[in-house]
């Protein structure tokens, strides 16, 4: 999307076109959301640095103000790279719109606040990442809103905690770090039951795995930082909904200001042209780790939707079309150093959080994320002193198989 002070100084933009739904996701990840004619006749968009867009004359306000121009006007509120990558995420996701924010946790955060009042209420599921659990139970409380959670993949414990004040379901799919897959039939199901909306985080799956919108959920969280950037050089966040539903999130959006910059738009829709590609090395190799650390001697269990001894196994084949590249698991008969000894051991993937990215990473959760929580509190969020997490990038399988071998002697 090209403003009219660009259009007036250069060839005028073709309209951007969404390829048919019917098309592959490579397809979609490379063209869609894209004028076909650029400023400049590129074939890349051109980075758009500024913070403002000017008009022509008083009456080309007044056209924007009244709707009949659709151009930028402040960069808090849009940037035509920023409204790119927003068609092209929203066409991976089957939306009919996204909106893109500074992170992941932006965007939940725009999304609760825009569509909680104090007084609402809302129902997690009780395995999710630790930071969207500290906004909900912490901040949010401070606005009287509500944050009730129940065991992950209890349906019943999730009716029963619905009354006349909630607002929304929450739950990732699947969740981290036990990548617990959730039944979207049965979750989108109660929703409307109750005239609820609902949201899944699927950040983990991203859209080439899963598609939560046709199942008819009414959001979809990702944190673009991850597999859709896609190499740990960017933070984004994305929601993706009807164009009704995220009306009111994208105007909350433009008076907090938690926007994206041109730049990182730039580097994310680069990104996204390789989507699919990554994500069938990611897939590959998180389902090849996952089976030989589940038939490795020191291994005490492995957490993977990929694997039949998962607990959600059944219901991630059922809605997946692969299982990602992130691998949990313990150690047998290991404390907190000697689990540690063997994250300090692995040679190919580098000690940081995050995932998604073309570079493996590996962690304890323990240490990276719950190092201030209570043996108590761990333990209730199912986080043992014994737990590694792995993020497989798209290094050659047998590279990274070798090396964990290697580190697991440790």
């Amino acid at each position: 999307m090209a403003t009219d002070t660009v259009e007036q100084n250069s060839e005028k933009q073709t309209p951007a076109k969404q390829p048919p739904a019917k098309q592959g996701m490579s397809t979609k990840s490379v063209h869609a959301g894209e004028d076909r004619q650029k400023p400049g006749d590129a074939i890349a968009d051109p980075i758009f640095c500024s913070s403002t867009f000017t008009f022509r004359t008083t009456d080309d306000v007044i056209d924007y103000c009244e709707g009949r121009s659709d151009r930028e006007e402040y960069g808090r509120y849009g940037n035509p790279n920023e409204r790119s990558v927003e068609r092209k995420l929203a066409a991976l996701d089957c939306g009919e719109a996204a909106i893109v924010y500074g992170s992941g946790m932006a965007a939940i955060v725009g999304l609760l606040m825009a569509k909680l009042n104090a007084g609402d209420e809302i129902v997690f599921f009780d395995q999710c990442y630790h930071r969207s659990r500290e906004f909900c139970s912490k901040h949010l409380a401070r606005f009287g809103v509500v944050t009730r959670q129940v065991p992950t993949g209890d349906y019943d414990a999730m009716e029963a905690a619905i009354n006349e004040n909630t607002r929304m379901l929450v739950s990732e799919s699947p969740t981290n770090p036990h990548l617990t897959c959730i039944d979207l039939e049965q979750f989108v199901a109660l929703g409307k039951a109750h005239e609820v909306e609902t949201l899944i985080d699927a950040t983990l799956a991203t859209p080439y795995n899963i598609q939560p919108l046709e199942f008819g959920v009414d959001y979809v969280l990702h944190s673009a930082t991850k597999y859709l950037g896609g190499h740990n050089d960017l933070l984004a966040g994305v929601i993706v909904g009807s164009a009704e539903a995220l009306d009111p999130v994208r105007n909350l959006r433009g008076i907090m200001g938690a926007v994206n910059s041109p730049h990182n738009m730039y580097l994310l829709e680069r990104g996204l042209k390789t989507f699919e590609l990554r994500m069938q090395r990611h897939n590959a190799n998180g389902q090849a780790i996952a089976e030989f650390l589940e038939s490795h001697p020191r291994v005490e269990r492995v957490y993977y939707p990929g694997l039949k001894s998962h607990p959600t196994h059944e219901i991630a084949t059922q809605t997946m079309r692969g299982f990602g590249g992130l691998v949990t698991f313990t150690i047998k008969d290991a404390d907190m150093r000697q689990t540690a000894n063997i994250v300090d051991a692995a040679r190919i993937p580098r000690i940081a959080p995050s995932l998604g990215g073309v570079e493996s990473l590996i962690e304890q959760p323990l240490v990276m994320s719950y190092y201030k929580c209570t043996p108590e509190q761990r333990a209730s969020y199912g986080i043992a002193d014994n737990m590694i997490r792995m993020s497989c990038g798209i290094e050659n399988t047998e590279d990274l198989i070798a090396d964990l071998d290697q580190a697991l002697q440790a």
